[in-house]
């Protein structure tokens, strides 16, 4: 198994690195703003849809993102303060602004967003060297 490492620095980067969060489990208290750093973080357990070593539900990893940048975080539809609530990361996407500033949205399942106004688009993901069978493949019906 090998970690992965990412950085997105424009849009299809960006897409790669939510390919691969897409369905990560975060606790509400493993993500926080750090104004005087300008800086984003959150921990999660994604699961590995890159896995070469396939099992009937798969694979969970440890992995940390964070964005550079950041100006402002906005919260909604779930309790930022709610040290044991949990989410599930659907996408990440980037809104252009003012080049190269922009606003970068994390969307959860139940309609929970977290966004972040950007100076630039710099996002950083990286597997932490976890790694447990999942309890269940995450899956969705398309309508």
């Amino acid at each position: 198994m090998t970690d992965l490492k990412l950085i997105a620095l424009d849009t299809e980067d960006l897409e790669v690195v939510s390919a691969h969060a897409q369905d990560a489990i975060i606790r509400v208290a493993d993500m926080g703003y750090a104004r005087r750093d300008r800086r984003f973080a959150l921990l999660m357990n994604r699961f590995d849809w890159e896995s070469d070593k396939p099992r009937a539900k798969g694979l969970r990893k440890r992995a940390a993102l964070h964005f550079s940048g950041v100006s402002h975080a906005a919260f909604a539809g779930f309790d930022p303060t709610a040290p044991e609530g949990v989410l599930n990361l659907l996408s990440i996407s980037f809104l252009p602004g003012d080049a190269p500033a922009g606003i970068v949205e994390l969307r959860f399942a139940g309609g929970g967003t977290v966004r972040l106004t950007v100076d630039f688009l710099e996002a950083r993901l990286a597997d932490m060297g976890a790694a447990w069978a999942a309890s269940a493949k995450p899956s969705h019906t398309l309508d």
